[in-house]
């Protein structure tokens, strides 16, 4: 497993088709380079991208806000179970190399906001974009295409490998 790339994918749990199709083809793709998807194991955006990398033959992590493996979307296969809520976003964002924001809501936000706090990078694809004193903050690095997200999130991940 060292030596396998771990992306997460992360969104709301309630998103638009649109976002739902870039997700699905997200997790297909990822699952094409052999990368392991992690998310939050629910529905929306996670188990678009779960559904995408599952019929490539991929793999996917869901770790769980609840203590119920069952609360797991269809395409999860390996569920973690933490029963700790929103916390778990952390969990979510520490287990990737670089992370993927489709769509998203506040808890999308809270894990944008973690990742790029731990120095894992984040690109964006129609998710939130930031600003500090009125000046555009480019933490967030935008993809217009759902292949154009996941180069960008390979070549930062393989860059922020060889640097631990």
């Amino acid at each position: 497993m060292d030596k396998k790339k771990f992306i997460a994918v992360i969104g709301g749990g309630q998103c638009s088709k649109e976002e739902a199709r870039q997700a699905e083809e997200v997790g297909r793709e990822l699952a094409r380079r052999g990368v392991i998807l992690v998310c939050g194991g629910l529905g929306g955006i996670m188990e678009a991208a779960c559904r995408g990398a599952s019929s490539e033959g991929g793999t996917t992590v869901g770790v769980l806000p609840g203590d119920n493996r069952q609360s797991a979307n269809p395409y999860v296969q390996i569920p973690i179970v933490t029963n700790m809520g929103y916390a778990r976003n952390i969990a979510v964002v520490k287990s990737a190399q670089a992370v993927i924001a489709i769509g998203g809501s506040y808890g999308t936000l809270s894990e944008i906001s973690h990742a790029l706090q731990s120095g894992i990078p984040v690109i964006g694809l129609n998710t939130w974009s930031l600003s500090r004193n009125n000046q555009q903050d480019k933490s967030i690095i935008p993809a217009q295409s759902p292949t154009e997200a996941i180069d960008k999130a390979l070549d930062l991940a393989t860059a922020r490998k060889s640097k631990e």
